[in-house]
């Protein structure tokens, strides 16, 4: 799943390198922490949060494969 967000949220910064995703496992769900560039914050949530919510909406067809829980938190410098 992490290299799943990495991915697309690379194809959507400028500072590509700059992206990091920190995974919290807890007993009933995996957090992914997403941290990238300030000037690339915008991008990654898009208007209105479009950009957010379709990356939650693929982690969520994509973990019922899994059978686990993934909540992305998007993480402000």
């Amino acid at each position: 799943m992490k290299q799943l967000i990495e991915a697309i949220v690379r194809a959507l910064v400028d500072k590509a390198d700059e992206v990091q995703i920190k995974e919290v496992v807890g007993e009933h769900a995996h957090v992914l922490e997403l941290s990238v560039a300030k000037e690339d914050l915008g991008k990654v949530i898009g208007k209105g949060g479009a950009h957010a919510s379709a990356i939650r909406t693929i982690m969520a067809a994509a973990s019922g494969k899994e059978k686990k829980r993934y909540i992305l938190e998007i993480i402000e410098h």
